[in-house]
């Protein structure tokens, strides 16, 4: 009977061990799932903050460049209008056909500084839309990626509620072989025809022994 109560602590320690085993196992792929969540979060927003600076950084140089347009322009016009009264005062003679084709050519220069603007101005739009369209993806992967986080967690948490259920019954189990095999033991007949010998044959591969 020491002998089958043994055996039956044995079977104890070991599906405990191997209880305790597969809750420490579940419990680190839970721990390994919630990191890669976080991970992925912070992957999400290192991103949209990459974003934003390109942006910033997209729109200082259209700025820029169209402060260059405007002042090349500006230099432009200076210079016709200097060689306007140069070529005015050097041909006096022919001061009416200089005059018309002078003004024509500084009317041409003002018309291609006001599109070399425009043009200018319109890029200058067309990148902040480009920029705009740009957060507005980075903010909705951010949130797509903070939902699959949520729903991430509560999976985690579903499969931490099932293993602690399952560790539980396995217990359960375990604690109610255990009592039918000591309750057998106590309850065996003192002899038998082999010699005072009670074979009991445990469910477990473990305990499928005989005892004394």
């Amino acid at each position: 009977m020491v002998a089958v109560v043994a055996a039956a602590v044995a079977a104890v320690v070991v599906a405990t061990v191997a209880v305790v085993a597969v809750a420490v196992a579940v419990a680190v792929v839970v721990v390994v799932v919630a990191v890669a969540a976080v991970a992925v979060a912070v992957v999400a927003v290192v991103a949209v903050v990459v974003v934003a600076v390109v942006a910033v950084v997209v729109v200082t140089v259209v700025v820029a460049v169209t402060v260059v347009a405007v002042t090349v322009v500006a230099v432009a016009v200076a210079v016709a209008v200097a060689v306007v009264a140069v070529v005015v005062a050097v041909v006096v003679t022919v001061a009416v056909v200089a005059v018309a084709v002078l003004v024509v050519a500084v009317a041409v220069v003002a018309v291609v500084a006001m599109v070399v603007v425009t043009v200018a101005m319109a890029v200058a739009v067309v990148v902040t839309v480009v920029v705009v369209a740009v957060t507005v993806v980075a903010v909705t992967v951010v949130t797509v990626a903070m939902a699959v986080a949520v729903v991430v967690t509560v999976l985690v948490v579903a499969v931490t509620v099932v293993a602690v259920t399952v560790v539980t019954v396995a217990m359960a189990v375990v604690v109610a072989v255990a009592v039918a095999v000591v309750a057998v033991a106590v309850h065996a007949p003192a002899s038998t025809p082999e010699g005072n010998k009670v074979k009991v044959k445990f469910v477990f591969p473990l305990l499928n022994q005989s005892g004394s």
